[in-house]
Protein backbone atom coordinates (compact mmCIF):
# COMPACT_ATOMS: atom_id res chain seq x y z
CA UNK A 1 0.00 0.00 0.00
CA UNK A 2 1.32 3.11 -1.02
CA UNK A 3 2.02 5.85 1.73
CA UNK A 4 1.54 10.01 1.57
CA UNK A 5 5.04 9.89 1.57
CA UNK A 6 5.26 7.95 -1.80
CA UNK A 7 2.45 9.06 -3.50
CA UNK A 8 4.63 12.71 -3.21
CA UNK A 9 7.39 11.72 -4.61
CA UNK A 10 5.41 10.24 -7.32
CA UNK A 11 3.75 13.48 -8.24
CA UNK A 12 7.40 15.25 -7.75
CA UNK A 13 8.86 12.51 -10.02
CA UNK A 14 5.83 13.23 -12.83
CA UNK A 15 6.47 15.86 -16.00
CA UNK A 16 5.01 18.55 -15.78
CA UNK A 17 2.51 20.22 -18.24
CA UNK A 18 3.63 22.60 -20.49
CA UNK A 19 3.23 26.00 -20.08
CA UNK A 20 0.74 27.68 -22.80
CA UNK A 21 2.38 31.04 -24.18
CA UNK A 22 0.39 34.16 -24.75
CA UNK A 23 1.53 36.64 -27.63
CA UNK A 24 -0.04 39.71 -28.97
CA UNK A 25 0.26 42.56 -30.73
CA UNK A 26 1.31 43.53 -34.10
CA UNK A 27 2.82 41.20 -36.27
CA UNK A 28 5.59 40.98 -39.04
CA UNK A 29 4.46 38.14 -41.77
CA UNK A 30 7.52 35.68 -42.66
CA UNK A 31 5.55 34.04 -45.15
CA UNK A 32 2.09 32.44 -45.67
CA UNK A 33 1.83 30.36 -42.22
CA UNK A 34 4.92 32.18 -40.22
CA UNK A 35 4.76 35.80 -38.37
CA UNK A 36 7.07 37.56 -35.26
CA UNK A 37 5.42 39.38 -33.12
CA UNK A 38 8.00 41.40 -30.44
CA UNK A 39 10.76 39.19 -32.12
CA UNK A 40 9.09 35.68 -31.36
CA UNK A 41 8.20 33.82 -34.14
CA UNK A 42 4.97 31.78 -34.48
CA UNK A 43 3.76 29.25 -36.86
CA UNK A 44 0.31 28.62 -37.25
CA UNK A 45 -0.93 25.52 -36.22
CA UNK A 46 -2.86 23.18 -37.97
CA UNK A 47 -2.40 25.19 -41.95
CA UNK A 48 0.31 24.72 -44.16
CA UNK A 49 0.46 27.49 -46.63
CA UNK A 50 2.49 27.45 -50.09
CA UNK A 51 6.36 27.85 -50.16
CA UNK A 52 7.37 31.10 -51.19
CA UNK A 53 8.94 30.26 -54.14
CA UNK A 54 6.00 27.53 -55.09
CA UNK A 55 3.93 28.48 -58.21
CA UNK A 56 0.67 26.74 -59.27
CA UNK A 57 -1.64 26.67 -62.39
CA UNK A 58 -4.61 28.33 -63.49
CA UNK A 59 -5.86 28.36 -66.81
CA UNK A 60 -2.69 26.78 -67.90
CA UNK A 61 -0.77 29.59 -66.66
CA UNK A 62 2.10 29.47 -63.59
CA UNK A 63 1.17 31.74 -61.14
CA UNK A 64 3.41 32.36 -57.85
CA UNK A 65 0.94 31.36 -55.60
CA UNK A 66 3.34 31.28 -52.57
CA UNK A 67 3.96 34.84 -52.90
CA UNK A 68 0.67 35.18 -53.38
CA UNK A 69 -0.43 33.92 -50.10
CA UNK A 70 1.81 35.52 -47.58
CA UNK A 71 0.75 39.19 -49.58
CA UNK A 72 -2.88 37.55 -48.54
CA UNK A 73 -1.64 37.10 -44.70
CA UNK A 74 -0.24 40.82 -45.01
CA UNK A 75 -3.21 42.33 -46.01
CA UNK A 76 -5.71 40.48 -43.30
CA UNK A 77 -3.48 41.65 -40.66
CA UNK A 78 -2.42 45.47 -41.96
CA UNK A 79 -0.94 46.26 -38.44
CA UNK A 80 -4.09 44.56 -36.71
CA UNK A 81 -3.04 43.31 -33.57
CA UNK A 82 -2.82 39.59 -33.08
CA UNK A 83 -2.92 36.97 -30.35
CA UNK A 84 -1.93 33.57 -30.48
CA UNK A 85 -1.83 31.11 -27.99
CA UNK A 86 0.22 27.29 -28.28
CA UNK A 87 1.91 25.32 -25.73
CA UNK A 88 4.89 23.48 -28.15
CA UNK A 89 7.32 24.12 -30.30
CA UNK A 90 8.29 23.35 -34.34
CA UNK A 91 12.37 21.82 -34.66
CA UNK A 92 13.62 25.45 -35.30
CA UNK A 93 12.04 27.26 -31.68
CA UNK A 94 9.19 28.44 -33.32
CA UNK A 95 5.85 28.90 -31.40
CA UNK A 96 3.10 26.31 -32.56
CA UNK A 97 0.02 28.47 -31.80
CA UNK A 98 -3.39 29.15 -32.65
CA UNK A 99 -4.09 33.14 -33.58
CA UNK A 100 -7.14 35.02 -34.19
CA UNK A 101 -7.21 39.14 -35.28
CA UNK A 102 -10.27 41.13 -34.22
CA UNK A 103 -11.22 37.84 -32.47
CA UNK A 104 -11.69 36.04 -35.70
CA UNK A 105 -8.93 32.63 -36.41
CA UNK A 106 -6.51 33.75 -38.42
CA UNK A 107 -6.03 30.24 -39.90
CA UNK A 108 -9.42 29.03 -40.86
CA UNK A 109 -9.83 32.57 -42.87
CA UNK A 110 -6.73 31.52 -44.47
CA UNK A 111 -7.51 28.27 -45.75
CA UNK A 112 -11.32 29.40 -46.35
CA UNK A 113 -9.64 31.53 -48.70
CA UNK A 114 -7.46 29.56 -50.44
CA UNK A 115 -4.17 30.42 -49.09
CA UNK A 116 -3.26 27.50 -47.02
CA UNK A 117 -4.28 24.13 -46.86
CA UNK A 118 -5.79 22.19 -43.58
CA UNK A 119 -2.35 20.30 -42.59
CA UNK A 120 -4.49 17.23 -42.30
CA UNK A 121 -1.04 15.55 -40.61
CA UNK A 122 -1.18 17.42 -37.59
CA UNK A 123 -4.44 18.60 -36.93
CA UNK A 124 -8.10 18.28 -38.68
CA UNK A 125 -9.40 21.41 -37.23
CA UNK A 126 -9.36 23.11 -40.81
CA UNK A 127 -10.50 20.35 -42.53
CA UNK A 128 -14.33 21.61 -43.32
CA UNK A 129 -12.60 25.09 -43.99
CA UNK A 130 -11.10 23.80 -46.92
CA UNK A 131 -13.80 21.53 -48.13
CA UNK A 132 -15.50 24.69 -48.60
CA UNK A 133 -12.72 27.08 -50.32
CA UNK A 134 -11.88 23.50 -52.85
CA UNK A 135 -15.93 23.54 -53.68
CA UNK A 136 -15.56 27.59 -53.93
CA UNK A 137 -12.25 27.23 -55.95
CA UNK A 138 -10.64 29.90 -54.16
CA UNK A 139 -7.49 30.89 -54.15
CA UNK A 140 -4.68 28.12 -55.05
CA UNK A 141 -7.87 25.52 -55.52
CA UNK A 142 -8.54 27.76 -59.01
CA UNK A 143 -6.54 25.15 -61.27
CA UNK A 144 -3.88 22.46 -60.44
CA UNK A 145 -2.16 22.51 -57.01
CA UNK A 146 0.51 20.86 -55.53
CA UNK A 147 0.68 20.42 -51.49
CA UNK A 148 3.09 22.22 -49.91
CA UNK A 149 4.32 19.30 -48.35
CA UNK A 150 4.42 17.44 -51.45
CA UNK A 151 6.60 20.08 -53.23
CA UNK A 152 9.25 20.17 -49.69
CA UNK A 153 9.39 16.38 -50.21
CA UNK A 154 10.10 16.49 -54.35
CA UNK A 155 12.71 18.96 -53.62
CA UNK A 156 11.21 21.99 -54.58
CA UNK A 157 15.29 22.90 -55.45
CA UNK A 158 15.10 24.54 -58.84
CA UNK A 159 14.90 28.11 -59.31
CA UNK A 160 11.67 29.57 -60.05
CA UNK A 161 12.39 32.09 -62.54
CA UNK A 162 14.66 35.04 -61.82
CA UNK A 163 14.33 34.16 -57.95
CA UNK A 164 18.24 32.81 -57.82
CA UNK A 165 19.02 33.64 -53.91
CA UNK A 166 18.94 30.94 -51.89
CA UNK A 167 18.00 30.92 -48.34
CA UNK A 168 19.76 28.33 -46.28
CA UNK A 169 19.33 27.16 -42.13
CA UNK A 170 21.78 25.98 -40.39
CA UNK A 171 23.67 26.15 -37.05
CA UNK A 172 24.92 29.75 -38.37
CA UNK A 173 21.53 30.78 -38.29
CA UNK A 174 18.99 31.69 -41.57
CA UNK A 175 21.68 33.04 -44.47
CA UNK A 176 21.13 34.10 -47.91
CA UNK A 177 23.68 33.34 -51.25
CA UNK A 178 23.63 35.14 -54.27
CA UNK A 179 24.45 33.52 -56.83
CA UNK A 180 29.11 33.53 -57.52
CA UNK A 181 29.55 33.78 -53.65
CA UNK A 182 31.56 30.84 -52.58
CA UNK A 183 29.12 28.73 -51.30
CA UNK A 184 26.31 29.24 -53.10
CA UNK A 185 26.82 26.15 -55.65
CA UNK A 186 27.01 23.67 -52.70
CA UNK A 187 23.85 24.99 -50.65
CA UNK A 188 20.95 23.17 -51.19
CA UNK A 189 17.57 24.04 -50.44
CA UNK A 190 16.04 20.81 -49.04
CA UNK A 191 14.41 22.25 -45.68
CA UNK A 192 10.84 23.66 -45.02
CA UNK A 193 12.74 27.14 -43.37
CA UNK A 194 14.79 27.23 -46.63
CA UNK A 195 13.50 28.80 -49.97
CA UNK A 196 14.38 30.70 -52.93
CA UNK A 197 14.32 34.53 -52.51
CA UNK A 198 14.07 36.71 -55.49
CA UNK A 199 15.70 39.83 -54.43
CA UNK A 200 17.84 40.61 -51.05
CA UNK A 201 15.14 42.66 -49.56
CA UNK A 202 12.66 39.71 -49.91
CA UNK A 203 15.50 37.76 -48.23
CA UNK A 204 16.03 39.88 -45.66
CA UNK A 205 12.97 40.89 -44.73
CA UNK A 206 12.21 37.15 -44.15
CA UNK A 207 15.10 36.84 -41.30
CA UNK A 208 17.74 35.95 -43.61
CA UNK A 209 21.53 37.80 -43.47
CA UNK A 210 24.16 37.59 -46.10
CA UNK A 211 26.64 35.10 -46.06
CA UNK A 212 30.12 36.62 -45.85
CA UNK A 213 31.72 34.55 -48.93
Amino acid sequence: MLTLRSLLVILLLLPLPAAATSLEGRARVIDGDTIEIEGARVRLFGIDAPETAQTCEAAGTDWPCGRWATETLRARLRDRPVRCEGDERDRYGRLLANCSVEGEDLGAWLVRSGAAFAYRRYSSRYVEDEARASLARAGVWSGRIERPEEFRHSGGSVAPGNCTIKGNVSQRGRIYHLPGQEDYARTVISRPEERWFCSVAEAESAGFRPARR
